[in-house]
Order: structure tokens, then sequence, then C-alpha cells
């Protein structure tokens, strides 16, 4: 497995790790912001980051059926992590702000559903794409992400197993440290993008 100082080299190495004024998807902003795509545009790193992932994953959970993923930033890591994993993944989508299944997708009742994100910041895609899974009757068993930094603050209350964490400092656009004032604010993620 990948320690996490590892991980973070290769984080810096793909310039998946951002400095500046960061507008989060929760809406919360940030100093610094981890792009994933950046780390995921590089097959070789992120199979390393994926494969050490499921080793955690399977160290964890004894029995998976399915991997489900939240659109966009969890489809690529979901594929990764079931293909290390010897499962299939899906994904969930937003139809109308609300995720969805679509594309012939299934999730039959019973099913043991493992949901994958790459970044678990409140956790609220990864809630929203378990309410997809448990309308359906399957069982959540557990959340996985590439990069948690919820700081143990997260909506998501059964255990999240991670490959790294980093608890950046995160505040509210009405509470904005003074050197954050002074950078335009960017917004990478991909909610809400019209």
């Amino acid at each position: 497995m990948l320690s996490e100082k590892k991980t973070k080299k290769i984080f810096l190495k793909t310039n998946a790790l951002l400095s500046g004024h960061f507008i989060l998807s929760s809406g919360l902003r940030s100093a610094n912001y981890l792009q994933c795509a950046k780390l995921l545009m590089h097959p070789i790193y992120s199979e390393k980051v994926c494969k050490s992932l499921a080793k955690k994953i399977k160290k964890e959970f004894n029995k998976i059926d399915l991997v489900v993923s939240p659109a966009m930033g969890g489809i690529v890591v979901g594929y990764e992590v079931a293909r290390q994993l010897g499962k299939s993944s899906i994904f969930t989508e937003r139809v109308n702000g609300e995720f969805q299944l679509r594309r012939g997708f299934e999730i039959k009742p019973n099913m043991k559903v493992l949901i994958v994100e790459d970044v678990i910041t409140t956790g609220k895609s990864s809630i929203e794409c378990a309410k997809v899974v448990e309308q359906l009757n399957a069982k959540v068993i557990g959340f996985a992400c590439i990069v948690d930094r919820s700081n143990n603050k997260s909506l998501i209350k059964q255990k999240i197993v991670s490959q790294i964490k980093f608890n950046f400092p995160t505040y509210e656009v009405n509470n904005l440290p003074k050197e954050l004032k002074k950078i335009p604010a960017i917004k990478p993620g991909s909610r809400n993008l019209v």
C-alpha cells in the first residue's frame, strides 16, 4: 500500500494539489484544492493510488457486490477501484438537480454497495448517491474515496475509507481570512456546472 507521504508526492507531481482561493462544491471556501482529475489524467499514477485504496477497502469490507459513484468526480475512481476489486462499477448522475441511475444501470435489491468518490468534504454527493441505492432496496455497506478532507465533520455517519486525509481549513463566504479576500475565487469542481 502507498503511504500518505507517497500519495501526497503523487498529488504534487501531477499538479492535483493546488493553492489559491477556491469555491468548493459544498459552497465552502478554501486556500487549497484537490483536483483529482489532474491525478486521473495519468493512468500510471491513478492506478497506483486506486490500487492502494482498493487494498484498504478489502481490509474493511468482506463482501461488495457493486461499486457506485456519483458523477462526475467519482466515475473514473469508482471504475478503477472496482477493477482492482474485481467488481462492476456504475454511476449516478444529476437529472434536474437530483441523482438518478441512467444508461440502463441497475441495482438489484439486497446488493451490498460501496459508494466511491474522488474527494469527500461534506459528504453531500456521496449521501445523495447512497439515497438512490437505498431507494432500490440495496444496502450501502460503506464509503470510500481517494481523499478525505472532511476533518471528521462529514455528514456521512459511517466510516470513510480513504487513501489520504487532508485537513485544509474551510470557510464560509462571510468569514474569509484576509489573505483569501485578496484573491479572486474560482470554482474548479463539477457540481452545478452549466
